[in-house]
């Protein structure tokens, strides 16, 4: 089966919810929202492309580096590439019910080890949805990383000893889900979190900790003194404030104070293996990628999503090939030039 072949078949169970555009630039979904656009205007979706499309590469094929290595490690998981699957939620309501919570989670955790890498799980508006996660995870020896919305406090603390329960490699928070218009409509309070109270989590666990949703210099370095493991640049998809800046505009300065000290990962409008090399130059160690995992899995199931893996690297040995990168552990920012503003 070719990408091709997974899109359309996506494209006819996802109807009404996603169009499985050729171009998968948040334009045709706008404040669809649920469903899988941008909120508001889309602006947010659309700038996470935009500041990706402002960087060009700088072609040269006169380097030593015949072989490139995609190989990443990752809370001691070696990994075919440094890209995983994103936490998302929603099959019902934001993908149309084609595929139950139980099955799509499955089929990231599966689909994701097929190619090497790992899938992360995600929560959400039905309590029940991060137990979806959690047993895919468990199903698969805890080769998974389960994702928390910001609830309370409390309630954090209970759902990290299900993820250390489940026997997962880290567990984490997707802070900025305290916008989630969705949590709201169901009745399920998630409220922004004071620094003491990061602390707090990270403390709570001996798993990695990781924060999800982080766009500033400021939040990485609370972050980092907080005793984050790992932070993820992301503005979630462009799902919960309009108007953001994209994540690699913001994504050089935070790499620039923190690099090498907490591990960095972006989230943001990635569709391609060019994508992945552009974040990585921009200071990232790894990249997770989002809405072309709902149309793998809707396609083909897991190993609709082992083929959008498998494609991707392919596209990134190619760009490492052409731009003279030897190791996706050493990409150097002067591969790139920006041209314009995004």
């Amino acid at each position: 089966m070719t990408w091709e072949e997974v899109r359309q078949k996506a494209r006819e169970k996802l109807k009404g919810y996603c169009r499985v555009c050729s171009s998968c630039n948040g334009v045709a979904c706008a404040g669809e929202v649920p469903g899988m656009g941008g909120i508001g205007t889309g602006s947010s979706f659309i700038s996470n492309i935009k500041a990706l499309e402002a960087y060009k590469f700088n072609l040269t094929a006169i380097h030593n580096f015949k072989k490139p290595s995609t190989d990443f490690q990752f809370l001691g998981q070696e990994l075919a590439l440094p890209v995983m699957a994103a936490p998302i939620t929603g099959a019902s309501y934001n993908m149309g019910g084609a595929l139950t919570e139980d099955q799509y989670t499955e089929e990231v955790i599966a689909g994701s080890l097929l190619a090497k890498t790992l899938g992360w799980t995600g929560d959400g508006a039905d309590p029940l949805m991060y137990n979806s996660g959690l047993q895919a995870i468990k199903n698969h020896q805890g080769k998974g990383i389960p994702i928390i919305k910001p609830r309370s406090q409390e309630e954090i603390v209970k759902k990290i000893r299900m993820a250390e329960e489940a026997g997962a490699l880290a567990v984490g928070m997707d802070i900025d889900g305290a916008g989630l218009i969705i949590m709201a409509m169901k009745g399920q309070p998630v409220e922004p979190k004071t620094p003491k109270e990061i602390e707090e989590l990270v403390k709570a666990t001996e798993l990695p900790f990781i924060l999800k949703g982080i766009m500033t210099v400021k939040d990485a370095e609370i972050a980092y003194n907080c005793g984050v493991a790992c932070i993820v640049v992301s503005n979630h998809g462009g799902r919960v404030l309009d108007h953001t800046l994209g994540v690699a505009e913001v994504l050089p300065e935070i790499a620039f104070r923190l690099k090498g000290k907490i591990t960095i990962l972006a989230d943001g409008g990635v569709r391609s293996g060019a994508d992945v090399l552009k974040l990585l130059a921009l200071g990232a160690d790894g990249v997770l990628i989002g809405r072309p995992v709902v149309t793998a899995v809707f396609g083909a199931g897991r190993d609709g999503l082992r083929i959008l893996f498998e494609k991707i690297q392919k596209e990134l040995i190619q760009c490492m090939l052409l731009t003279g990168v030897g190791s996706v552990k050493d990409v150097p920012s002067h591969i790139l030039r920006k041209t314009h503003t995004s």
